[in-house]
């Protein structure tokens, strides 16, 4: 077979402006399959990577730690300065009210992101919710903190989708879990580190006579705004998009890029926007398995990202020194176990073994948090529960973008994924009870139930997608209307 260089193939044909079209109907794109060294595909994936895995995890990291600081400002003086209490439930309300907004605000979201472009969506919201983190800082009662964290849960609504949503569009879909592992470990660094830089913060207090707690909201408010300008710059939109998008590629390295999607999946190219068409992806019952996987799973990581400082501090009997930074060590190992499993599931293919072995690790974990009297294994058990909910998060992630086919249909996927996610953090923020102290032991339990059921409904998946591969492999009905597509077990 003939071969060419990069350049001289798309010069001879004068590329419009809607290349990456004009190149699949060609047949340009199937060709740039064959123009690079394994080499030089790797250095193209190391440019995405850096444009879209780290700088959309930087900004994961700010979001989760704009909204989960409110367990490090509680223990910091937030909640006496603000007077709540366990008889107005104020701490539990204000954590509660984001999850509400943020729910409602999932699925129109992704249509926005779809239409107004990733990098202006994006960093518009970014640099609003940094606005309204500022005004955490400032704000007179907790009820006042209330409204500000149900404007904050309507501007991070399509964030985290929208993240899913544009990473999995980019890359096949056993280059993908390696990618969402990256970008949630440079996120967790928020939980790891949050309560860190917090105790940091902390020390500003009396500083133009406000609080330290009330610092803590501010400077990462102001942290984030400065993030959003710079992500500007950095971020791109979707493959298909136009130019603009791509310079950082040139046009031979993008048509190459089209040509491993298309090859993967082939559905590089979205249909035109129809609510109808987009609804219908609805009456897929694994788009609502994977909802129900990620509520389930994030029931427990908010719940730890939540609670974890003030279990410490109640219920271990920590100082508050000492339960800012024990929070760290365990999102450091969990972080390291997640990439390591991410290398590996990639390399054999797997998802939902690792996603139901995670549960069972949880649930172990757990069991050693809430029924045993020792801190130490308490805290042990907390390295475990940690270690299973975020490792959890980017293999779901995986799990639900190697079995999803089409642009719209991704699109709702993504949306009903991220608003299980919420769900699972408003059960998350209301199980653990200020009169549960020091054990906790309904919000431990609920964990463990919803562990349990991760573990029932993989096992339902799995015996599912082993039935229509089985099929496909006798030449039955199609799996997602593309002959040879075949589901990840």
């Amino acid at each position: 077979m003939a071969t060419h260089t990069p350049d001289t193939k798309m010069a001879a044909v004068n590329v419009p402006d809607d290349r990456v079209e004009f190149a699949i109907k060609e047949g340009l794109a199937d060709d740039a399959a064959l123009q690079f060294t394994p080499a030089q595909e790797k250095r193209i994936v190391r440019k995405i990577d850096l444009r879209l895995a780290v700088t959309l995890g930087v900004l994961y990291c700010i979001s989760l730690l704009d909204r989960t600081n409110l367990g490090s400002a509680s223990i910091a003086g937030m909640q006496k300065g603000l007077g709540m209490s366990a008889h107005n439930n104020g701490y539990t309300i204000v954590s509660l009210v984001f999850f509400i907004s943020y729910t409602v605000f999932q699925v129109p979201a992704v249509v926005l992101i779809r239409t107004v472009g990733p990098r202006n969506f994006l960093t518009f919201i970014v640099l609003a919710w940094g606005a309204v983190m500022i005004g955490f800082g400032f704000v007179p009662s907790w009820e006042i903190m209330c409204v500000l964290r149900v404007i904050l849960g309507a501007l991070e609504a399509g964030f985290y989708p929208g993240c899913v949503y544009l990473l999995s569009t980019w890359y096949p879909r056993f280059d993908l879990q390696k990618r969402n592992a990256l970008f949630y470990l440079i996120g967790s660094l928020a939980g790891g580190f949050g309560g860190i830089l917090a105790y940091g913060l902390m020390q500003m207090d009396g500083l133009s006579g406000l609080s330290g707690w009330r610092w803590i909201f501010i400077i990462e408010g102001l942290v984030t705004c400065l993030l959003a300008f710079v992500a500007y710059f950095l971020i791109v939109d979707f493959p298909e998009d136009s130019p603009k998008s791509w310079k950082f590629l040139n046009e031979a390295e993008a048509a190459w890029v089209v040509a491993r999607i298309e090859k993967d999946r082939s559905d590089t190219l979205p249909d035109k926007f129809s609510v109808s068409k987009y609804l219908k992806n609805a009456l897929d019952s694994k788009v609502w398995a994977f909802a129900w996987l990620t509520m389930l799973t994030t029931t427990n990581s908010y719940a730890i990202a939540y609670f974890l400082p003030i279990i410490l501090l109640d219920g271990m009997g920590f100082s508050i020194a000492e339960a800012q930074c024990l929070v760290a060590p365990p999102y450091v190992v969990a972080a390291i176990v997640m990439f390591i499993q991410a290398y590996f599931a990639d390399k054999w293919r797997m998802r939902g073994v690792v996603v139901a072995g995670n549960a069972l690790l949880g649930i172990l974990g757990l069991a050693l948090l809430g029924y045993v009297h020792s801190p130490g294994v308490r805290y042990f058990g907390v390295f475990l529960a940690t270690t299973s909910a975020n490792a959890n998060c980017p293999a779901l992630l995986t799990y639900q973008g190697n079995n999803i086919r089409g642009q719209w249909k991704r699109a709702l996927a993504s949306a009903t994924l991220v608003g299980g996610a919420s769900i699972g953090g408003i059960i998350g923020t209301t199980v653990f009870r200020a009169k549960d102290a020091p054990n906790y032991r309904p919000g431990i339990l609920t964990c463990l139930i919803a562990n349990v059921l991760i573990v029932i409904i993989v096992v339902a998946l799995s015996l599912k997608f082993h039935r229509a591969n089985k099929r496909v492999d006798n030449g039955g009905k199609p799996i997602e209307g593309l002959q040879g597509f075949k589901y990840t077990l």
